[in-house]
């Protein structure tokens, strides 16, 4: 079917108690794994792109990509720019035809984050196009995106934001990390639930990569609607070439180690999507 908006499915999840799972896509490979997987369990799908993955091939060529596996499949599928860095990058998003933005302001102080933010929903809204921000620091390390010192989310704030920017979701910072995690992360469950109290609209958990499974389920009945998933794909789609490369070194077909790659991120797409509980909600 036609690529959807991340409106009307983070809309539902959030009126059904489960989470939509946004994946972070590299190449064809995975894009083809994340949607086949979102197909076999009949679960709606969000497939992300960050600007560093942008700049390497481009805003046109993965939605070119995403958009021809979407109409071949019957789930939903929406097209999300995660971590916009600019005004003018979610511009470029908006005008190539991405079905969902994010600007993320966050590592600006409060009012600034407002002021872009703000733009970029009033430049988005003509077109129906919803956006995601950020409010508080998902700290760690990822691509090009990189937070030393995680700030969290002040509740009150995030009512202010909201309402000031109307913004359509918001990702919220509780304790998770970019990247992958050294020590057991320690979230703030009180903290989303004191969040979820005052802002209205569907919430995110950025950093969802290495959380066990009761840490995203305990997540998703405070109030989570969008759960990202980004370093364990990249670590699944790896993990499938090297073991492909090392039974046989000879192997020089990457149609050969690619489908290995791709059954491995499926694999653990599908295990998220359950975690999520977005399982046939498609």
């Amino acid at each position: 079917m036609a690529l959807v908006t991340s409106k009307e499915l983070l809309t539902k999840a959030q009126k059904g108690g489960y989470a939509v799972g946004a994946f972070n896509v590299e190449n064809m490979e995975m894009v083809m794994a994340v949607i086949d997987a979102a197909e076999e369990l009949n679960a709606p799908v969000i497939l992300q792109t960050t600007p560093s993955t942008v700049k390497y091939a481009g805003l046109d060529l993965y939605l070119a990509n995403v958009r021809a596996a979407a109409e071949r499949a019957g789930v939903p599928v929406v097209m999300h720019l995660d971590h916009g860095s600019s005004f003018e990058l979610a511009m470029q998003a908006l005008r190539t035809g991405y079905t969902s933005i994010m600007i993320d302001g966050s590592h600006s102080v409060y009012e600034e984050n407002i002021e872009v933010t703000k733009r970029v929903v009033d430049a988005c809204a003509p077109s129906g196009i919803p956006v995601e921000a950020e409010l508080g620091k998902v700290g760690g390390k990822e691509d090009d995106l990189e937070c030393k010192d995680g700030g969290y989310t002040d509740p009150q704030e995030a009512a202010e934001f909201a309402e000031r920017t109307g913004v359509s979701s918001l990702a919220v910072a509780i304790g998770t990390a970019h990247g992958v995690y050294t020590g057991e992360p320690k979230l703030d469950l009180d903290r989303l639930t004191e969040i979820r109290k005052v802002v209205s609209i569907p919430l995110v958990l950025h950093g969802a990569s290495g959380l066990s499974d009761e840490a995203v389920k305990e997540s998703i009945r405070r109030g989570i609607c969008k759960v990202n998933f980004a370093t364990e794909l990249r670590i699944a789609y790896t993990e499938g070439v090297k073991e492909t490369l090392e039974a046989d070194p000879g192997v020089f077909d990457p149609k050969k180690y690619g489908k290995a790659g791709m059954a491995k991120v499926k694999e653990l797409v599908m295990n998220r999507m359950k975690v999520c509980g977005c399982e046939g909600k498609a």
